[in-house]
This record gives C-alpha cells, sequence and structure tokens, in this order.
C-alpha cells in the first residue's frame, strides 16, 4: 500500500479557490500566478513517497501437484473438495444399542483372555457371538419410531457425497446459484451410473464438528435451492434425469435467509419440480425435515431407506408443541407417522431401500449398492415414458396422497377410525334399574310357567360386558400400564402366524404383567364401579345358565314321557313285568338267560328311540357303556373306593406340578394357540404341528405319572382288587357269567360346560 504526502509550506498564503483553479503543467494544486513569479523554479525537498506491501498466502489449488489420471471418476474428481477423512471416525453408541455394546465387550474380553492363557475358549466365544447376534436381529427388527429417529441422525451415517462417489463412475461438482455464493449445504453435480448420465442433486451434511459447521449442519439457505433450481433447469434442457437426495433437518430459517426470501426459493423450487420434463427420482437417506426436504423432493419416485425419516416437524417440535415438552418426543414420534414403513402404508413413500443391520453406517458400500439398484429400476420404469405420461404421473403421485378423492365415496372399511366413541356415561344408578326390571320379569315367567326373556337378558349381558371391558380399560390406563400392554399386544400381533409359535418370552411377560394388574387393580380409582359391574354381569350370567338348563331339562323330559308314553313301548315293558312275577324270582341274578336277553333287547330299543328324540333337540348324544357287577361283587368292592380317590388325588396332584412347570407350560400355551389358529380347516402342516405338540406333552405327563411310588402303590391295588374279585367269585360261582353282560348308561353332552346323564 502507498501513501504520497505533499507539503504546504511554500504555499502559505494561498486560498482555496486559488488551489481549486490551478492546473497546469501536470502539477496540480498550485496556483498559475505563483507558478510564474517562482519561474519554474519549486523545490520538490518536501514531497515524500512511501509503499507497503502485505503478505498475501499462496493460493493452494483443490488438486495435488502430480493429479493420478486413472483415479476412479476421471481427472476431475481432484476439483473436488469433498476428501477421504485423515481419522476414522469414531464410533457412537446410541442408548437403545448399549445391550449391544455390553456384549461386544465380553467377547472382547474372552478373545483377550484366550490369548493371554492359551486355553481354547472357542465355544464360548461362539456361543457369546450366536447371542449377540440374535440380541441385533431382535433389537434391528423390532425398533420403535423414536429409534429409527436416533439412527437417521447418527453422526456416522453415510452422507450425500459418500453415496455418490460410491455408486458413480463419473461425477464432477457443479457450484453456484450465478446470484449470490455457493451455498456448501447443498451439493450439485453431473455423474454417470452403467453409462446413463444423470444430475444429481443433495443436502450434504459433515462428517466432523468442522465439517458441520462448514455445510452448516446440512441446513441450506435461499442461495442452495436457487443452486439447485440451475441445475434442475440445466438438467432438464440437456435432458438429463434427475437424482435428488433428501438429508436435512430443515431449511436454514434465519434472519439473513429470510430477508433473502427463503420461503419463495423454496415455492419457486416445488412449482418448477412439477414442470419438468425429465423423470426425477427422490431418496431420502437420513432425516427428511418439513419444506427444507420438499423443495428437491417433488419427484416421480420418492424412495427411503430403512431407517429414514420424512417429517413435517421433527418429533421434538411436535411433542414442545402438543405436551409443552421436549420429552414427549418418542410419543410424538409414533403418532406422526413418519418412518419409512408408516409411509409405505400411506402411499407417500413408493419404496423402502433395505439398510444392513445396525444402520446404514454399519456397511455403508452396501448400503450404497442398494441405492444404485434402486436408481437402476425406478429410472428404468420412468424412462420409458414419454412426457405427457412422465408429467400425469408426477402430478397423479401427490394428488392421491392419502388415500383421498374428490366426489368418491370413502371405502367403509376406511371410516373405522372416523367413528365416533361409544359413549360409556352409564351411571350405575341406571344399571341398577335395568337389572332390577329384568329379574321382575324373570320371576313373572317361573310364576306363569312362561318363557323367560331370553332376548333381553342377552342384551342386558352384552351391554354390561362392554361396560365391564370400559372399566377394565380406564383401570389399566389408571394403574400407568396401557403402554406395556400396547407394547405386549404389537408384540403378539408380530408372532401370530402360522410358521411361528407364541415366544416363552411373550408368554411370560403376559403372565407377569396380569399378575401385577391383578395385585393393584383395588388400588384404581373406578375399582368400585368395576367391582358393581362385574359382579352384576356374574349374577345375570348364572341366571342364564340356569335358565337355559332348566329349559333344557324341561325338553328331555318331555321327550323322555313322549317315547316312554308310546303304545309299543308299553306293551313290551307290560309284558316283562308280567314275565319277571310269574317266575318268582326276586333277583336279577337268579333269572334266566333267555329272560335276561329279552331285558336287554327292550333297553336297547328304548335307548335308540331315545336317541332320535334327543338329537331332534340338536343334543350330541353318546352312548357310555361299562361293566356291570352283581350287587355282591359291588359291595364287596366297595371298601377299595377311597384308596382309588385317595390314588386317584396323588395322581392329579403330581399332574397338577407337571403342568405348572414353566416348559409344559409354554408347550399347553402353544398348543392352544395353534388349535385357535387352525380354526375349522386346519391344513396338513399346522395338523402335524398340533399333533406332534399333543404327543410331546402326553410323553412328559406319562413320564411324571411312570414313577417308581405311584406305580407301587397301583401295582399293590390292583393286586388286592384282583385278590377281592376271585373271592368273591369264589363263594358265589354265579358271578363269573353275570360279568359278561354290560350295562348301557346314557350321556348327553351339551358343549364345554353342560352334560347330563
Amino acid at each position: 500500500m502507498a501513501s504520497i504526502s505533499y507539503s504546504a509550506a511554500a504555499f502559505t498564503g494561498t486560498s482555496a479557490s486559488d488551489l481549486l483553479r490551478s492546473s497546469s503543467n501536470g502539477l496540480s494544486g498550485i496556483p498559475l500566478k505563483t507558478l510564474g513569479k517562482a519561474r519554474f523554479s519549486l523545490k520538490r525537498r518536501d514531497v515524500t513517497v512511501a509503499a507497503k506491501l502485505r503478505k498475501v498466502k499462496k493460493y493452494e489449488h483443490p488438486w495435488p501437484a502430480d493429479p493420478d489420471p486413472n483415479v476412479k471418476g476421471g481427472i476431475l474428481t481432484h476439483l473436488s473438495q469433498f476428501k477421504p477423512l485423515k481419522e476414522k471416525q469414531k464410533p457412537v453408541t446410541l442408548n437403545f444399542e448399549r445391550p449391544l455394546v455390553d456384549l461386544e465387550k465380553k467377547i472382547i474380553d474372552v478373545r483377550r483372555m484366550a490369548n493371554e492363557t492359551g486355553l481354547d475358549f472357542s465355544d464360548q466365544i461362539l456361543l457369546l457371538e450366536n447371542k449377540y447376534q440374535k440380541a441385533l436381529n431382535y433389537l434391528y427388527k423390532h425398533l420403535t419410531p423414536i429409534q429409527r429417529v436416533n439412527i437417521a441422525r447418527h453422526p456416522n451415517r453415510p452422507t450425500f457425497l459418500d453415496h455418490v462417489f460410491s455408486i458413480t463412475d463419473k461425477f464432477v461438482e457443479l457450484h453456484g446459484d450465478r446470484a449470490g455464493y455457493d451455498d456448501p449445504a447443498v451439493v450439485t453435480g453431473i455423474g454417470t451410473i452403467d453409462g446413463r448420465t444423470y444430475m444429481f442433486m443433495g443436502h450434504q451434511k459433515g462428517r466432523n464438528a468442522k465439517e458441520n459447521i462448514q455445510r452448516n449442519f446440512g441446513m441450506p439457505t435461499p442461495h442452495g435451492y436457487r443452486k439447485a433450481l440451475r441445475m434442475m433447469y440445466y438438467a432438464d434442457h440437456h435432458g438429463f434425469p434427475i437424482v435428488t437426495f433428501i438429508d436435512t433437518p430443515g431449511a436454514y430459517a434465519d434472519l439473513k435467509s429470510e430477508e433473502l426470501g427463503q420461503g419463495e426459493a423454496i415455492a419457486h423450487n416445488l412449482r418448477t419440480m412439477f414442470g419438468l420434463k425429465v423423470p426425477i427420482v427422490a431418496i431420502v437417506i437420513g432425516e427428511g425435515g418439513s419444506g427444507g426436504a420438499l423443495a428437491i423432493g417433488c419427484a416421480n419416485k420418492l424412495l427411503m431407506l430403512e431407517n429414514a425419516v420424512f417429517y413435517v416437524a421433527s418429533p421434538e417440535a411436535c411433542a414442545a408443541i402438543l405436551w409443552k415438552s421436549a420429552k414427549a418426543a418418542p410419543k410424538a414420534a409414533k403418532q406422526l407417522k413418519i418412518t419409512a414403513p408408516e409411509l409405505s402404508k400411506l402411499r407417500i413413500c413408493d419404496g423402502i431401500i433395505p439398510e444392513p443391520l445396525g444402520g446404514a453406517h454399519a456397511n455403508p458400500a452396501w448400503t450404497s449398492q442398494q441405492i444404485k439398484a434402486a436408481i437402476n429400476e425406478a429410472m428404468d420404469e420412468l424412462t420409458a415414458m414419454d412426457t405427457e405420461e412422465l408429467l400425469k404421473h408426477r402430478m397423479l403421485k401427490f394428488r392421491k396422497l392419502g388415500g383421498f378423492r374428490d366426489s368418491v365415496p370413502v371405502d367403509p372399511r376406511k371410516k373405522v377410525n372416523m367413528k365416533k366413541k361409544e359413549n360409556h356415561t352409564v351411571s350405575n344408578a341406571e344399571l341398577e334399574g335395568e337389572v332390577e326390571k329384568l329379574k321382575q320379569q324373570i320371576l313373572k315367567a317361573k310364576d306363569s310357567s312362561t318363557n323367560p326373556p331370553k332376548l333381553a337378558l342377552k342384551d342386558m349381558i352384552q351391554k354390561l360386558k362392554k361396560e365391564v371391558d370400559h372399566e377394565y380399560s380406564e383401570a389399566i390406563k389408571a394403574l400407568g400400564m396401557k403402554g406395556r400392554l400396547d407394547m405386549l399386544t404389537e408384540e403378539v400381533s408380530k408372532v401370530n402366524s402360522k410358521d411361528k409359535l407364541m415366544n416363552p418370552i411373550i408368554t411370560n411377560k403376559i403372565e407377569k404383567l396380569k399378575h401385577e394388574f391383578n395385585q393393584s387393580l383395588s388400588a384404581a380409582p373406578n375399582y368400585p364401579t368395576l367391582k358393581y359391574k362385574l359382579d352384576m354381569l356374574k349374577e345375570l350370567s348364572k341366571a342364564k345358565s340356569l335358565s337355559e338348563a332348566a329349559t333344557l331339562k324341561q325338553e328331555v323330559n318331555k321327550k323322555f314321557n313322549e317315547v316312554m308314553g308310546r303304545p309299543k313301548i308299553n306293551e313290551k315293558l307290560e309284558a316283562l313285568k308280567a314275565e319277571v312275577q310269574n317266575s318268582g324270582l326276586s333277583s336279577v341274578v337268579d333269572l334266566d338267560q333267555g329272560l335276561k336277553d329279552k331285558i336287554l333287547n327292550t333297553k336297547k330299543e328304548i335307548e335308540l328311540e331315545l336317541i332320535s328324540s334327543l338329537k331332534s333337540l340338536g343334543l350330541d348324544v353318546e352312548v357310555v357303556k361299562s361293566n356291570s357287577k352283581v350287587l355282591s361283587e359291588q359291595t364287596s368292592l366297595s371298601v377299595f373306593n377311597n384308596k382309588v380317590d385317595n390314588l386317584n388325588e396323588e395322581i392329579n396332584k403330581k399332574i397338577e406340578n407337571v403342568v405348572s412347570s414353566s416348559k409344559l407350560k409354554n408347550m399347553i400355551e402353544s398348543l392352544k394357540l395353534e388349535i385357535a389358529k387352525a380354526g375349522k380347516k386346519p391344513d396338513i402342516e399346522t395338523k402335524s404341528k398340533i399333533k406332534a405338540l399333543a404327543q410331546q406333552i402326553k410323553k412328559r405327563l406319562s413320564k411324571a405319572i411312570s414313577s417308581s411310588e405311584l406305580k407301587g402303590k397301583h401295582e399293590e391295588l390292583k393286586a388286592e382288587i384282583s385278590e377281592a374279585i376271585q373271592s368273591s367269585a369264589g363263594a358265589d360261582g354265579s358271578v363269573q357269567k353275570e360279568t359278561k353282560y354290560e350295562e348301557p348308561r346314557l350321556e348327553i353332552n351339551l358343549g364345554a360346560n353342560r352334560s347330563f346323564a
């Protein structure tokens, strides 16, 4: 920098106007009359010139002194500011991944111990590795929405440029919007994949703190969106398909960005993207926040990585608005439906790109190849369309978001969640009045020998059941168990398929929750109301079963009287009575064989008539036969009844102990679940599964019952009974023949809970 100074000593007494008027001979600021008097003898000893030069750092070019011409992507890749990191990124463990880290530490410790001691710990290492793999699989296949949000924000998650340099054969970055500065948060460029040329653009986050500050944490300013807009026009002019990568928390919302027209820049991009005549594919690789993501997201196809999220407001912002606390972010994330599977159901997302277990950062190269395959597949479909079809395809994608269409009736199945909730404000006094009125109707029907009001009784029971269910739901909410119940319900629904049995761990969780609920139910605020309604329900259910049993008994007796009142059967019975009286014998044992056969034949005939009559009532009738013993033998064997009962009690206790064991209990629960899933028409695979489970249960029970102690008691009792029978046969030889006769016993099965003998 140079500075020039003039001395005014020779110009003393000179006015300012004189200085301004003078200009001659290359000298400025000197009056002409002064120059005339001096006759050009002016001395310049008072004029000094000084200069200073500032040191400037030599410009550093982004390419090396000896660039490699064979580098992947071509020589122009040396121009890119995006270079491999000198230091490897530090591993970051999310909160829900800590159990996996503990397992990894155990595996490392065991391996270190094996190396130090020289002992063989391969079995232990293999066991721990299998356990780790199972835990990893279970964790990443049951991720909650907020956990997916944390994975999408992972510091080590691969960025836009990481994926671009992995999937492209050649790529060169293009800078600037030609109106302001080059926004580093939005990166654009031209690249090729398998010989096809694409225009790439996307949000770029940093890989460390320094890069994040430089890239503004992936939050673009208006210059970034205008740069993307310029490249869209460029691609549309040259016919390059556009691929956009979305990974931003949102547009940068500072005062300067608003002054520069942040909203206008986003709106301009939205309008322009709908009119571009080239195919557009957008991929959400991390988090897509609000309009900042949508500004480059109006595409023909929107794809998402498996653990990416796409939202109008972040879970923390939503929680702060609705619940006044950012701590409710997990609840907000669940309600917002922001994950890839949920958005796919809503038809906002057109496809889900898989990620490796542990997230995209666990294997970035594999994730990039999945993105490449998805781009090729989508572009194959879109490039086959002509321009008019392509524009219509893009328009219809956004017109049908959420499944709503004008002037078309809504599918009734979609109205399920729009139904008004039932009003459960029925007071105890109202219920008591209705139940009392129903009781009076039942009593009147009983006194007048008419049928009780079955329909009213059934409706009242259904109403009470709904009330009891509602009270249980309120009790669960009041006791703070609603969240655990919802999680268990979701787990059960996931394993509720034909090829999966109920996990014993889930069964134990259900039993534990049930036990805790029963223990703390009395502390619920609505417990008195629940108990009152439950007692009324039990009372009415009992009245209904008694009413049905009484009605059925009347019908059975009526049919029995009809059968016994038939003339043909009466004639046979009278003839048999006369024959028995004429024989003069008072005991059945003393009758001759012919008369006994006649009695048995008559019994069988009456039995068949009764069965056909009872079947007309819709009853399932089964004839159970038992060996008939003569009175003397029954009397002699009655001594052993107590011993037999005691042995049966011991066997039942043993069975109960075995059944209560966790392993057999889980097997029985699995069998029940398979039978319930099979329904009326089970397939061959389900039948074989049920049969195998039943056989395993039978084997375990028989093994438990056949213990040495019970077996010995059974053999002793069997020997005593056989001795008593032989001694009874020796005292009266007629017993040996009479034992071959069988007396039929009629048993009517009325379902699971009713039987008449």
